[in-house]
């Protein structure tokens, strides 16, 4: 197969790749997957080490979540100083918890200052290591030019396609008989068009709760329905982030220790959760985390409609009954007019990453003998943004995985500096 060279000087942009039909195109520096956060900043990790990458992103711009599938009234559940990308902190006038427009223009203005240009319109279908070569073959579909299909080639493969790729939308028996709307989580916007309606919101997290709060706000009437036990944690205590005094306790206190104490603070604020059908796991806020990656709910304001009755707390859904009705599973049943899935994102890397055997069936990162070496595989695969520990993750991820591989670009342009003046 022919192999054509694109040179990027630090980064590619679709005039600098040279592709031919069936061709390879063999690119300079690491092939990033995915244009959010994580992959912003590995790229810009690397431009500081300067290491030229190229980035494939299947949508039309950066950060395609928070663009395109996130609620209007969404903000940043930890405090920015949590959340900052490596090298650049947010603009001092930004609120503590930015609001999702305030941070995409953070990540236009990151992408901008590292000049990051990824090729948009690239659905990575397939990355396989190519062990005679020593490379990794990426192939991408281009939705502008009719679903051609185009293999870039590098040593290097970062995946940061993220844990939140694609819907995940639970199967309910008799969906097809329900006369209202049902939509997930990602293609909600707003309450205003619910007003006056009676909408179950599927899913107890932060998103759910969040959606119920938005829902009340205008004048709809939610429901959340309930299938596991859940953490509700105030989002501040004693005048400070929640999060912030649990990290700063960790340094000092085993884990236990400290949900124990972020419990007892949180019934001391919140009350009993479990006297309005909220029941807590038995497994603490942080350490169920640290074994499910599910995070507690830090609450912006849902609880307090809870404890009044505005927002009702039911059972897990059995089924969809027919017109505008559904079964739970205590037997009883109510009618709605909507039914929104708050049920999450699931990552997609099993779906094309044949190679590497960095990552379990459901697209999680297999764990490692030292939990801290995870953003590494095998052959020059990393991963970036699938900690379970958010952007301060990432963020932590995308330096080691830089730092990584400059060094063996750095030597690999030794190496190649050597022959040719042996040669010479």
């Amino acid at each position: 197969m022919q192999e054509q060279a694109a040179d990027a000087a630090g980064n590619s942009s679709p005039r600098q790749e040279r592709e031919s039909s069936g061709g390879c195109c063999l690119v300079r520096g690491p092939i990033i997957v995915g244009a959010g956060p994580s992959g912003l900043a590995v790229a810009a990790t690397l431009s500081r080490h300067a290491v030229p990458f190229t980035v494939l992103e299947r949508s039309d711009g950066i950060a395609d979540l928070w663009t395109n599938r996130t609620y209007d009234r969404l903000r940043l559940h930890l405090p920015k100083v949590f959340c900052e990308l490596p090298h650049v902190g947010f603009p001092a006038d930004f609120p503590t918890y930015p609001t999702k427009h305030d941070f995409l223009r953070y990540l236009r203005s990151y992408a901008a200052r590292f000049a990051v240009s990824p090729l948009f319109g690239r659905t990575v279908t397939r990355a396989r290591f190519d062990a005679a070569a020593s490379l990794w073959r990426v192939t991408a579909v281009s939705a502008a030019d009719g679903g051609r299909a185009t293999e870039y080639a590098s040593p290097w493969l970062v995946v940061a396609s993220g844990e939140n790729a694609e819907v995940v939308e639970p199967k309910v028996k008799g969906r097809e008989r329900f006369a209202g709307e049902v939509l997930h989580s990602s293609a909600y916007r707003s309450g205003e068009r619910f007003k006056g309606m009676r909408v179950l919101v599927v899913g107890c997290g932060n998103s759910g709760m969040e959606m119920c709060l938005d829902l009340c706000e205008h004048g709809a009437m939610p429901f959340m329905s309930v299938r596991s036990g859940v953490h509700v944690l105030p989002r501040e205590m004693f005048g400070t982030s929640t999060f912030g005094i649990a990290m700063k306790l960790l340094k000092w206190l085993p884990i236990k220790l400290v949900d124990r104490f972020l419990l007892l603070v949180a019934k001391m604020v919140l009350g009993d959760t479990e006297r309005h059908g909220l029941r807590r796991p038995k497994l603490g806020p942080l350490e169920i985390k640290n074994v499910t990656g599910k995070s507690p709910v830090l609450d912006v304001g849902a609880w307090s409609l809870i404890k009044s009755g505005n927002i009702k707390i039911v059972p897990e859904v059995e089924s969809f009954t027919g017109g505008s009705g559904v079964r739970f599973v205590d037997g009883n049943e109510m009618a709605f007019d909507a039914v929104i899935f708050a049920t999450g994102y699931r990552s997609n890397v099993p779906s094309w990453l044949k190679d590497g055997d960095l990552f379990t069936e459901d697209g999680k990162p297999r764990a490692a003998q030292e939990p801290s070496s995870n953003w590494r595989g095998p052959d020059g695969l990393y991963c970036v943004g699938f900690s379970g520990r958010g952007l301060l993750g990432a963020g932590a991820d995308a330096l080691r995985a830089a730092a990584d591989i400059a060094g063996r670009w750095q030597a690999a342009a030794a190496a190649g500096a050597k022959i040719s003046s042996s040669s010479v």
